[in-house]
């Protein structure tokens, strides 16, 4: 979850029909913000360069970031959002925007803190009573894992899905809380501990989900390679397993 840009959009409105009235759309009670990188060589999955080369890993992530989209599509009762990175006008966002039908936010600020920060007011400074923020590089996010978070700021202030590294793929709110994104060492181990620190330490109650993995490095593409083939992750399209399985024949002969 990264990118900054400067202005926030939003579409809260339709055109039904030509020559018909505009009228406007009531949003649901809640907000699913996707925060998403353009998959631009050089820019996304860099940890997995060498041995795979920049092309490859921004193949890689398009595609994860088209898995995401498509299932999210099945979510029910809550508005969804993309935030992009480096800039919303990126053509992948406006192919994104055409293809699933949702809107395209910038992200606003120096850090990813601060990007989270301005998404949460922007979001929940309107009529949604909560948002829940998610990365688009963690496989095994599902519809049914997105809506039990949303469910649980039904009483709890803050929802967090710890990664296997010590970051956090997912984190929901139904107030702003912007102190809750200062100071935090971001692309480190310590941010999910160092983030539920701070949640109870501001006296905000926590609803911690599954662990999961994220993809950033090869030992992690390995993993999931197995997985999908083992038939335990089956989150996977087939689009980005065959992208997968290719990857996977060309890291063999480099290494």
């Amino acid at each position: 979850m990264s990118g900054n840009s400067s202005r926030t959009r939003r579409s809260g409105s339709f055109q039904q029909g030509h020559g018909r009235k505009r009228l406007t759309a009531l949003p649901n009670s809640s907000a699913l913000i996707v925060f998403a990188k353009a998959p631009i060589e050089g820019y996304v999955k860099t940890r997995l360069c060498p041995p795979l080369a920049p092309d490859e890993a921004a193949s890689l992530h398009g595609s994860l970031v088209l898995d995401l989209l498509e299932r999210c599509q099945a979510l029910k009762g809550s508005d969804r959002m993309l935030a992009g990175a480096p800039t919303p006008d990126h053509p992948f966002f406006g192919a994104m925007k055409t293809r699933f039908n949702i809107p395209i936010w910038d992200q606003v600020g120096d850090d990813l803190g601060a990007r989270m920060a301005h998404a949460f007011q922007s979001a929940l400074g309107t009529s949604y009573k909560s948002a829940v923020i998610i990365g688009t590089d963690i496989p095994g996010i599902t519809v049914q894992l997105i809506s039990s978070a949303l469910k649980s700021l039904q009483d709890h202030d803050v929802v967090l899905g710890p990664t296997v590294d010590g970051g956090y793929y997912l984190i929901g709110l139904r107030s702003p809380a912007p102190q809750l994104f200062e100071n935090i060492p971001w692309s480190t181990d310590a941010v999910f501990s160092l983030t539920q620190e701070k949640a109870k330490a501001m006296g905000l109650s926590v609803k911690i989900l599954p662990m999961l993995r994220d993809l950033d490095t090869i030992e992690d593409l390995q993993a999931f390679t197995q997985e999908f083939k083992d038939q335990k992750n089956q989150t996977f399209s087939s689009r980005t397993k065959n992208v997968l399985l290719e990857l996977e024949k060309r890291v063999a002969q480099r290494l």
